[in-house]
């Protein structure tokens, strides 16, 4: 009889050895079953620039955390196209919802407080919430380095940039690309056109054509979310910098470099605060550093590039990443001449994040 009372009890707490061992797993697998994150993009992932690199770091956070993702793309940015998008999201189960574009904000906003146990994160704005942070990357540091690249292949002094909207994002991006020019060449003049689009390869590709053309413009730099511009200087015979990846293979002979973003890291590092329970919403705006998780980064140079730009440019992403180069120090002049930052004076992000004037150097008019 004792006997079998000891297999009894010895067959019940290998059993329930058994159950808390799968209690266990279960328990670990759930964890990241908990996390289900939708992203909205502005463009069709295969844009090769802008979605595409937010796209690449989306599919970077499901290999490196398990986790499941889903994307929507090609969203308006309306208020009612983003309250629709994030809404259908969440009756997916997604409890974490990334909106990569700046007009996503006002909607992802009155959404987040509709639901406060949902985490948003929006890409590029300003606006956050108890639920909803806001984070970019310091890409104007790129932009200074491709300036270098710019200011030293230019035989007319004059380079052309293709930009989306004139807000505070692309004007900081083309006051950074001008500084980082004329600290190499001081009788560059960079030569702006609005597209007011983020995603028309057709009508970045003629905006280009444009500068090429009518203004006589020799490098094409850009803020848009295709390769189209750097097809048109191509097809010109000009020089070119891509923007959001590495567009060398797309217009090989002419581009010298690109601006490029490298968000898998940082979503990585976001998720994992919110599997441990640290995530909070704030502000993010992280610069470029020298490891591989630089969110923003400059694409090596091709054989397109002027000789010794590689020299230039490493010199100066050293003093960048130092903090030795602050890029928007005064005396700083708009393109009127007037003084908007004394001697020896540093913008503020704040001032950064509202920038609403174009340097001197620079060709064209903020269009509100």
């Amino acid at each position: 009889m004792k006997k079998i009372l000891s297999f009894v009890i010895c067959t019940m707490l290998i059993f329930t050895a058994m159950l808390t061992g799968c209690s266990k797993a279960t328990n670990g697998n759930n964890d990241k079953k908990k996390i289900k994150v939708g992203f909205i993009y502005v463009g069709p992932v295969g844009d090769g620039g802008y979605t595409y690199a937010h796209d690449q770091g989306r599919k970077y956070l499901e290999k490196e955390l398990g986790i499941e993702t889903t994307y929507k793309e090609n969203i308006p940015e309306e208020i009612s196209k983003v309250e629709e998008c994030c809404k259908s999201f969440i009756d997916e189960g997604c409890n974490v919802i990334i909106g990569t574009s700046f007009g996503f904000m006002d909607g992802m906003e009155k959404v987040s407080k509709e639901y406060p146990n949902v985490k948003f994160m929006h890409c590029s704005g300003f606006k956050t919430t108890d639920n909803m942070s806001n984070y970019f990357g310091r890409i104007h540091q790129a932009e200074y380095l491709a300036g270098i690249v710019a200011g030293m292949k230019t035989k007319t002094n004059k380079i052309g940039f293709v930009g989306a909207y004139s807000i505070p994002e692309v004007v900081r991006n083309i006051n950074a690309f001008t500084l980082g020019a004329q600290s190499v060449n001081k009788d560059v003049k960079v030569i702006v056109t609005w597209t007011h689009t983020w995603y028309d390869p057709a009508k970045e590709n003629e905006a280009a054509k444009y500068l090429l053309n009518e203004k006589g413009v020799d490098v094409i730099m850009q803020h848009q979310d295709t390769a189209g511009p750097q097809q048109a200087a191509e097809a010109k015979g000009a020089a070119s910098i891509g923007y959001n990846t590495d567009m060398s293979s797309m217009a090989p002979k002419a581009n010298m470099t690109s601006v490029v973003w490298n968000w898998g890291p940082f979503y990585v590092d976001q998720i994992k605060a919110i599997q441990n329970g640290t995530w909070k919403a704030e502000a993010l705006w992280p610069g470029m550093t020298n490891d591989v998780k630089s969110i923003v980064n400059l694409a090596p140079l091709t054989a397109n590039a002027p000789a010794g730009a590689k020299e230039k440019v490493d010199a100066a992403k050293a003093d960048i990443v130092s903090g030795k180069n602050k890029i928007f120090v005064g005396p700083l002049k708009d393109n009127t001449g007037a003084v908007k930052v004394a001697a020896g004076a540093e913008m503020t992000d704040k001032d950064l994040l509202g920038f609403d004037w174009l340097v001197e150097g620079v060709e064209g008019k903020i269009e509100k």
